[in-house]
């Protein structure tokens, strides 16, 4: 008993050190957990950054940063502390550093990542992020932190959150196959080294699932009230900038294949999207590519598409049209839609308690503020058309970027809906871009964030109040990993998380195929189940398009006057009109090397490459004289076709002699055994170009395919126990 006594003393005389003044006098209806983070005054590939945030080294992630709670009387608790971790003053093999707290539905606990160590002068040692979980979060409960089992250990694994049943998702760096030569991935912009998807583990039995395969990278995400699985995603698909410079200063190269002994190509190709810069006299624009806009994906990591099936369309104030000689395509602007409050990126999004279906987030530069910008707000509930949804400012709009305005009101970030309505966030008062005021050694941050919370203020905006706390500064000193660096001063504090139990959602799944695929395996006279089993045992995967002359009506950048040959033609109105006869996939291998053949750098590049995989086309209709990778379009406008799952895939529809004429935007991942159909591309959300609804035909591709397939596996269908 004396022992315990004596335990329970240390304890609360750690806690007591940094109990916080009550001078801070408002309150908040639960505890808030946050993280305190050493400042870091560089914005490429450091903890603030908006890309290759992930990096632990110690010149990415300055150490002494904790694990912090706040009561709701102001009362502050160091949780790391408390638990046996970090230290001030000389950072070294028990420094760490902590981010992204996530509490468990029950409100008793909470998932984060942490590092842990600082290399001595000259040594260079390679730190991961892993997971851990702390229980102990109420007055007077002694904390506990433990590690993550069966976690990925040699990768860096960040920004975890609780699903439905109890598993963990989250970011990480592990290569998409597991492959160590492909470590690591790099992104599709700067070449940087990026996280390669979202990820699922079962912690008591260590079965890991890629969720989403995302050649630039995803982040924060997170669980809402709907079941969707939400997070950020890193869209750039569009050719190698760097292989683009004249003379090649990087020494990009391709490699043949994705396997480590791999010859060597030294010249790169890129053969999708088009040209970033437009050839003088091409018919074609360039076409460059840069967003980071939320996405939703099924808990099982099936049915992944951008929030609602929002886009660019809906987002952006501007983009070109695909082809320069065709008068019918447009350049984009907004018009008279009805969102008339455009964003550039969407970060750090979550959900409001209060109203289930509202998200708010941060629409930030892609450098410059540490990811900080102007606070905006979305309704997007599962049955809201995203011709219907707006977007809500609410700081100015000067705040998204580092201009000189007078209703500038600094830079915000991690902003938290509270269970009262209350906004909660991460504000700096700087409204400039990043500088480091002091020197490599001694820096001293322009950007200094502290959680504050937000009143009302001009008209319906948004203005920060008074700080959430009093301030928590510390002294630290580490190597980086030559020279000394010191700081002293406030830390940043990020990432606020309520914690409180919240109804837990219900667990979501891909969904059941509509009528017109059903009458496809009913004609096919093809068990569901059976096919499904199929893709699922070899790693596959199906697409379906209905009609792939159908398009939304807001897009005039590419072509919508279609035609198949000898088929179903959709026209809007008097001009060019194009024939599509084929579909042609696009996989995303990782062959693109960086630093010159002789001597590459470690990892590789996603790159377009037709679809070549052998077990997806040997499943597919063959299409001779199509283009590499491609199905024939059906003259009712069908395609369908069998695509490696847990990849990283594009698709583009292209005329008879393989020119492309309608090209996809975006990178998707389809699951083991996921039979994705959709009515058209782009597809309709009311209306399409010629006013047409959406297709509900069936798809006689389909069909055709599940026939095919029949035949050639009718004996294995019913004697391998698949059925």
């Amino acid at each position: 008993m004396r022992m315990r006594m004596r335990a329970m003393g240390r304890i609360l005389a750690l806690a007591l050190t940094f109990i916080g003044s009550q001078a801070v006098a408002q309150t908040t209806p639960h505890p808030i957990l946050f993280v305190t983070q050493v400042p870091v005054p560089v914005d490429f590939a450091a903890i603030g950054s908006t890309f290759a945030n992930h990096v632990a080294s110690p010149a990415s992630v300055y150490r002494g940063g904790d694990l912090w709670i706040r009561y709701p009387n102001g009362t502050l608790r160091n949780l790391t502390q408390e638990a046996g971790f970090g230290v001030s003053g000389a950072q070294g093999a028990n420094s760490i550093a902590v981010r992204d707290p996530h509490v468990h539905w029950d409100g008793t606990k909470a998932v984060f990542s942490m590092v842990v160590g600082s290399p001595a002068q000259f040594q260079q040692i390679p730190y991961r992020w892993q997971m851990y979980e702390v229980n102990g979060l109420g007055v007077g409960q002694p904390v506990q932190i433990t590690l993550v089992p069966n976690q990925p250990a040699i990768y860096n694994n960040v920004m975890p959150a609780y699903l439905t049943d109890g598993t963990l998702v989250f970011a990480s760096d592990r290569p998409r196959n597991g492959a160590a030569h492909l470590y690591p991935q790099q992104d599709e912009y700067e070449s940087e080294e990026t996280v390669t998807g979202l990820w699922r583990l079962k912690v008591t039995t260590g079965e890991l699932k890629l969720l989403d395969h995302s050649p630039s990278g995803d982040f924060d995400p997170f669980v809402d009230s709907f079941g969707r699985l939400l997070f950020t995603r890193w869209d750039h698909l569009q050719r190698d900038q760097q292989a683009d410079v004249t003379g090649n200063p990087s020494g990009n190269f391709d490699w043949a294949d994705e396997g480590a002994s791999a010859a060597i190509a030294t010249t790169p190709v890129d053969i999708f999207p088009e040209p970033r810069v437009a050839a003088q006299g091409s018919p074609v624009n360039g076409h460059r590519f840069n967003n980071f806009f939320p996405w939703q994906v099924a808990q099982d990591g099936t049915d992944a598409e951008f929030l609602n099936h929002l886009g660019r369309h809906e987002f952006a104030e501007y983009f070109d049209r695909s082809f320069a000689t065709d008068p019918n395509l447009v350049e984009f602007t907004p018009g008279s839609r009805p969102n008339q409050n455009a964003l550039q990126n969407l970060f750090q999004m979550v959900e409001d308690p209060t109203q289930p279906g509202r998200y708010v987030g941060i629409d930030a530069p892609e450098f410059d503020t540490h990811a900080s910008g102007q606070i905006v707000r979305l309704n997007a509930a599962p049955n809201a058309n995203p011709d219907d949804i707006v977007i809500d400012y609410l700081t100015p709009r000067s705040t998204a970027g580092t201009a000189p305005a007078a209703d500038h009101s600094g830079h915000y970030r991690n902003p938290l809906v509270l269970s009262d309505g209350t906004v909660l966030v991460a504000h700096a008062t700087q409204t400039g871009g990043i500088e480091n005021l002091g020197t490599a050694s001694f820096p001293i941050p322009n950007h200094r964030f502290r959680l504050r919370l937000m009143v009302a203020g001009i008209g319906t905006l948004l203005a920060p109040g008074a700080n959430l706390t009093s301030g928590i500064s510390k002294s630290v000193s580490f190597f980086n990993p030559d020279s000394l660096v010191t700081y002293t001063g406030e830390l940043w504090e990020l990432s606020p998380v309520e914690v409180r139990p919240r109804t837990v959602p219900p667990i979501t799944r891909e969904p059941v195929l509509a009528n017109s695929e059903v009458q496809s395996f009913t004609q096919a006279a093809v068990a569901e189940s059976t096919f499904r089993q199929f893709l699922k045992r070899n790693g596959l995967g199906l697409l379906v398009v209905r009609n792939n002359t159908h398009r939304d009506r807001a897009d005039r950048q590419q072509p919508f006057n279609l035609r198949v040959p000898g088929g179903v033609q959709s026209v809007a109105n008097a001009g060019t009109l194009y024939d599509i006869a084929h579909f042609q996939t696009i996989q995303g291998d990782q062959v693109r090397g960086i630093g010159g053949a002789a001597t590459p750098e470690p990892g590789r590049r996603v790159l377009a490459r037709f679809m070549h995989d052998a077990l997806a086309l040997a499943n597919s209709l063959p299409n001779p004289g199509g283009p590499a990778g491609s199905t024939r379009i059906f003259p009712d406008g069908s395609s369908a076709i069998v695509v490696p799952a847990q990849r990283a895939l594009s698709w583009q529809t292209t005329a008879a002699d393989g020119t492309p004429i309608v090209r996809e935007r975006y990178w998707l991942t389809v699951q083991p055994g996921e039979i994705r159909a959709c009515g058209g591309c782009h597809a309709i959300n009311t209306q399409g170009q010629a006013g047409q609804a959406p297709a509900t035909n069936t798809p006689a591709a389909l069909t055709a395919l599940l026939q095919r397939w029949s035949t050639q596996n009718g004996g294995l269908m019913f004697s391998d126990g698949l059925e």
